[in-house]
Order: structure tokens, then C-alpha cells, then sequence
């Protein structure tokens, strides 16, 4: 897969992550990847009931927006959790 692609197929689920970081560019789209998988770790939480519901919320509409992002071939952090990075 190219840059663009790896980095759409990030977002959608976490079985699409996991075929990004395998089969994907990694090195190209090592931004999204990242991106992908805080948003996914972070999504974790939104199982604790009522602030974890709002929390599972952000998570989606961050997702949304990285995934747009990745779409337009930008590499724009997403609101709170882009901050923060687990691949190098």
C-alpha cells in the first residue's frame, strides 16, 4: 500500500491499524499510524459509563478528523491526544 492509502486504512478500525502497520508503508505514513492508534488506545476508556460515553465520542470525531486528514494527504494533529506519540 502507499503513504495515502496506509494512512486512511489506519482509521477505520483496529483490524484496519493492524493491516496498515503490517502490510502498509510504515515509514510514509508513520504520522497517521501514530495518530491511529492513540486515537484507538485512547478509545479504550470509553467503556467506563457516562464520562467514558463522552470520552468514546471525542475519540470518533477525532478519528473523523484524521481520517479526513488523511484523505487530503495532511499531516494535522488531531485535538488533545495528537500530542502524544507512541511510534518512533
Amino acid at each position: 500500500m502507499d503513504r495515502k492509502t496506509t494512512g486512511i486504512v489506519a482509521y477505520l478500525t483496529w483490524v484496519g491499524l493492524l493491516i496498515a502497520l503490517i502490510v502498509g508503508d510504515r515509514e510514509g505514513a508513520k504520522f497517521h499510524l501514530n495518530q491511529a492508534l492513540v486515537i484507538w488506545m485512547a478509545g479504550l476508556l470509553s467503556v467506563i459509563p457516562f464520562i467514558g460515553w463522552i470520552w468514546g465520542i471525542f475519540c470518533f470525531v477525532c478519528a473523523v478528523i484524521g481520517f479526513i486528514g488523511a484523505i487530503n494527504g495532511e499531516e494535522k494533529e488531531v485535538p488533545l491526544l495528537g500530542q502524544f506519540k507512541l511510534l518512533k
